[in-house]
């Protein structure tokens, strides 16, 4: 078969690419940049050839550029690209900020799509939606919005996020893990983008978030069987029952690898840094992969054995 032969339909390209088969076909609908051949029964079929654009132009994409201007870089040749994705996404967060904070839902759903359209779900999840939900706890914490706003947004948010997490495939040869909040932890927003992020890598992630009692965490542990369970802590006040539930399973569940991570660890002291350091996960997408390669061997084995 040649490289200009139809041979991927459009699930296995997105699942190739962890794009969304409705960016694709917004992509082709608004860029006609690749425009896949069709079967007789009227289904795309991409060849090698647009595999590969396309795997370029997400590459490109996850560099900060829009995918108009990763387009143009194709047509023109060139990479005198003159306005800064980074712009046009911070411009974008404050838009679907305003929205949130003024109740209008439709056009934080408008906002979203061309979030969604332009951009890989990783991205909108980790560059978009991350600082925007920092800011709306900032502006809740220092009394400049009230208590319905942040629910509004942050419920919002979550719909949006979830319907996202339901379409990111699985790699069956990744081991299983749990992500929940920490005692008395009720901000699960921050835990969700993060067992968004594992999801995007393959892993299946069974999601408790908050509001979980802790007598009920080894029932679950001892039904999913996971190589990692991953703990939110928001608060500076939950942070020490946060940590006494992670030497808890650490003498309980000695197999299985703890990691922990939240707004509330940024501020922790140099003795629980050093005494924790191999557990916490830090906040950014960097110190996550770095998280996950430093665990990668544990992880490799426990995902070829269940």
């Amino acid at each position: 078969m040649s490289a200009q032969e139809g041979k991927y339909n459009v699930k296995a390209v997105s699942n190739m690419l962890g794009v969304q088969p409705g960016t694709l076909r917004a992509w082709e609908r608004r860029y006609q940049i690749i425009a896949p051949p069709r079967n007789e029964a009227g289904h795309r079929l991409y060849t090698e050839e647009q595999v590969q654009i396309l795997k370029w132009l997400v590459d490109k994409v996850n560099q900060g550029f829009t995918i108009s201007q990763a387009i143009s870089l194709i047509e023109q040749r060139h990479t005198d690209v003159h306005v800064e994705a980074k712009d046009h996404v911070a411009a974008l967060r404050e838009r679907l900020l305003q929205a949130l904070l003024s109740f209008q839902e439709w056009t934080a759903h408008e906002l979203l799509n061309e979030a969604f359209s332009l951009y890989t779900v990783e991205k909108v999840a980790l560059d978009l939606l991350t600082p925007l939900l920092v800011r709306i706890g900032d502006l809740w914490k220092h009394g400049k919005i009230t208590s319905a706003h942040e629910h509004f947004a942050t419920a919002f948010l979550r719909s949006r996020l979830g319907m996202a997490f339901s379409m990111l495939p699985i790699n069956r040869l990744l081991p299983k893990t749990i992500s929940v909040c920490g005692p008395n932890e009720w901000h699960e927003i921050g835990l969700f983008i993060f067992t968004l992020y594992l999801r995007r890598k393959g892993y299946e992630t069974i999601y408790l978030g908050a509001g979980v009692d802790q007598r009920d965490l080894p029932i679950v542990i001892n039904e999913v069987k996971p190589a990692c369970i991953f703990l939110s802590c928001t608060l500076q006040q939950n942070v020490a029952a946060t940590l006494q539930l992670v030497d808890e399973l650490k003498q309980t569940c000695p197999h299985i690898r703890i990691g922990v991570g939240g707004r509330a660890f940024d501020e922790v002291d140099e003795q629980i840094k050093t005494k924790y350091g191999d557990h916490l996960l830090g906040q950014s997408k960097e110190q996550w992969d770095e998280w996950l390669k430093s665990n990668e061997k544990y992880l490799s084995k426990r995902g070829k054995t269940m």
